[in-house]
């Protein structure tokens, strides 16, 4: 059994409802040695910290070659699993989608984020059409015989953080069900901010539910009463970071 095969059974098996994974989004490998150094139990990086990072904005503006040299020098950084974020896949085609998977397994990475939303507009993809993209990246991963986490982002709550009675967790749920007969792990659902919506799709949802935290987002244990299994910071640690960088810079002139 291979390192990378052993960090990958770790990764899956850190997903608890109840007990969440906290996941404190890195951008490189600086970045993810400090939050190692904290006592994380896994690594993930956020496309929209990576991008800016390099001076670019989210939306797979990001030359993929870039976001897996990236993801190589990250893996190499640190001892723990490391999941990369993916966003669509980079493909137009389900093809590409697999292949990209291919290669962010080579680079050494056990799981990525992959969205149901054009880069280029934010639209919603077509369910089947997902479902596709999903079934061939399960298919890269299945042949490299590593237990791959495929963290399946819906982007029905985002980028709007508008709840609603249920209609859209009703929609939620029913990716949830097509994505996970794809070969699915986890479902992604950014922007669900809501207690009560939140506890439904975890009670309901046949993958463990990931959440990400924002300024509405409820505590960690309350999320985790819930069910959640799965919490993600997003873009909030880089700009953590930046703003303190700018104030010290600031701080340093005066």
């Amino acid at each position: 059994m291979t390192d990378q095969t052993i960090k990958a059974q770790q990764f899956r098996a850190l997903h608890i409802p109840g007990n969440p994974l906290v996941l404190f989004n890195v951008w490189d490998a600086g970045s993810a040695k400090a939050v190692a150094k904290s006592g994380a139990k896994a690594i993930a990086t956020g496309s929209w910290s990576v991008a800016n990072a390099n001076g670019l904005t989210d939306g797979e503006r990001l030359p993929l070659t870039l976001a897996i040299d990236n993801l190589r020098r990250i893996t190499a950084a640190t001892e723990l699993p490391v999941t990369i974020d993916l966003e669509s896949g980079y493909g137009n085609t389900p093809e590409e989608v697999g292949r990209t998977i291919e290669l962010a397994i080579e680079a050494s990475s056990v799981g990525c984020n992959l969205e149901d939303s054009f880069p280029a507009n934010g639209a919603l993809r077509d369910v089947l059409d997902q479902c596709d993209r999903i079934q061939c990246a399960r298919e890269a991963a299945d042949k490299t015989n590593l237990p791959f986490f495929i963290n399946a982002r819906t982007d029905v709550f985002f980028p709007s953080a508008e709840q609603d009675d249920g209609a859209k967790v009703i929609e939620v749920l029913e990716r949830a069900r097509a994505y996970a007969e794809a070969g699915a792990d986890g479902l992604f659902v950014p922007g669900l901010s809501d207690i009560t919506l939140i506890a439904r799709l975890a009670d309901a949802s046949p993958l463990p539910l990931n959440i990400m935290v924002t300024d509405v987002t409820p505590p960690l244990h309350v999320l985790a009463e819930h069910g959640v299994a799965r919490v993600s910071h997003g873009p909030e640690p880089y700009l953590l970071v930046m703003k303190a960088l700018e104030e010290a810079a600031r701080s340093a002139s005066v």
